[in-house]
């Protein structure tokens, strides 16, 4: 995508206070001193089977990048596309029946949508929220000396693919669905209660590929403790056991030259660094006085899987170090 964005000349508005040029989750338009709207738009195909969690997983996944930037969401449009001559019209209810509750959940409402007849059945949203002007969090502001916590585990993306395969019993990925369809919105409130100076929620990129979005759009180098990370449960096995995802090879490309590995690991451990996530946790940047506070509050508000992963460092250039 950013190849294709070279050479567009959008128009210049300085109440724009974030657009395309940097790699945050959402743009950010000022409307007065004390108002900006979070614009948004995000949708998957189906990472599991069954209609109402594909439903949730899906709203959830877009909510976010509203919570990324430390806003609160307002509306919400149904992106739909829909096989309507292969599959029954009750599976599309289903999806829009998860959608429509994970919204309600968010405290925000569905407003309308578009629906498109295709081949294969994808959906999420396009969502609208609210932030101050001078509250809005982005991938650029990690300061030398922040610790890093992620909100929750990684490795949605091969275990989603592990079940479609077989590999993995579907009683085993139902079991951390809950975790995986929860939205940010917790973490968000309890985190604005600290000073953080950067956010980004874990997607399609993995840890390593948002993380080194951070560490380009702060210019700062950053320490990822690898025995800190969390993984969800069967995740490093599946890698073992030779599945994979259609992104890890596109997603270690991208990181080519702006990672370094402190120490070895091994080819499953390694390839969950760039395992692509589907509604994954926020990364948060804060003051390292403040990080074992902020964990001791996320696990209390039952994010179990908080954890301080890492550190900002100076540096000469961006870089990604696993240590």
């Amino acid at each position: 995508m950013s190849e294709a964005l070279k050479g567009l000349n959008p128009r210049q508005d300085p109440n724009l206070l974030v657009g395309f040029e940097t790699c945050d989750d959402a743009a950010v338009y000022r409307l007065s001193d004390k108002v900006a709207f979070i614009s948004t738009v995000d949708f998957i195909t189906p990472p599991v089977d069954d209609p109402y969690w594909f439903g949730q997983i899906a709203a959830a996944n877009a909510l976010s990048d509203v919570y990324a930037m430390g806003g609160k969401p307002l509306t919400a449009l149904n992106l739909v596309m829909f096989p309507t001559k292969k599959l029954e019209s009750s599976l599309l209810r289903e999806i829009l029946r998860g959608g429509c509750d994970k919204v309600s959940e968010a405290g925000a409402s569905i407003a309308g949508g578009h629906s498109v007849d295709d081949n294969e059945p994808k959906y999420g949203l396009a969502v609208t929220g609210v932030v101050h002007p001078d509250r809005v969090l982005t991938n650029c502001g990690a300061k030398e000396g922040d610790a890093l916590i992620l909100t929750k585990p990684i490795g949605t993306g091969v275990l989603f693919n592990a079940c479609r395969s077989k590999k993995l019993p579907w009683r085993d990925l139902e079991m951390i669905l809950p975790e995986v369809a929860s939205l940010n919105k917790k973490a968000i409130e309890i985190a604005l209660n600290f000073d953080v100076h950067s956010c980004t929620d874990i997607t399609g990129f993995g840890i390593l590929g948002h993380s080194l979005e951070m560490a380009k759009g702060s210019k700062a180098q950053i320490n990822l403790f690898y025995d800190r990370l969390p993984f969800y449960p069967n995740a490093t096995d599946m890698y073992r056991r030779g599945e994979t995802t259609g992104s890890n090879k596109a997603n270690r490309k991208l990181s080519e030259g702006f990672f370094k590995k402190m120490k070895e690991f091994s080819r499953e451990e390694e390839e969950l660094l760039f395992d692509p996530q589907t509604s994954g946790g926020l990364l948060l940047s804060v003051p390292s006085t403040e990080a074992d506070r902020l964990v001791t509050e996320l696990k209390r508000a039952g994010m179990e899987a908080a954890t301080r992963v890492g550190e900002v460092k100076g540096g000469p250039q961006p870089c990604i170090f696993i240590v």
